[in-house]
């Protein structure tokens, strides 16, 4: 095991470790709700498509649009952030 001065340990990093359990988070909330298409989701709540399935895989999201797809999803932050992040 080799750790640096970046934190990253055997290839894992832990930021986009985080991103990719919040991306997993949207989806997961998504399909829950019936949306099993994210186009169609983004399209009825006003989500930029591209910015939807960036962040489903894993890609950094401004705060702002963040809040903005948990309100899409009818959950608050609080209900959000309460699984898939340990």
């Amino acid at each position: 095991m080799i750790s640096n001065q970046f934190n990253i340990i055997d290839g894992v990093d832990p930021q986009v470790d985080a991103l990719k359990k919040l991306g997993n988070r949207i989806k997961t909330l998504r399909m829950k709700a019936g949306h099993h298409h994210y186009e169609r989701f983004a399209f009825e709540n006003d989500i930029g498509r591209i910015l939807l399935r960036r962040v489903e895989l894993g890609g950094n999201v401004k705060y702002n649009s963040l809040l903005k797809i948990i309100a899409a999803l009818r959950v608050t932050p609080a209900e959000f952030f309460s699984e898939g992040f340990d």
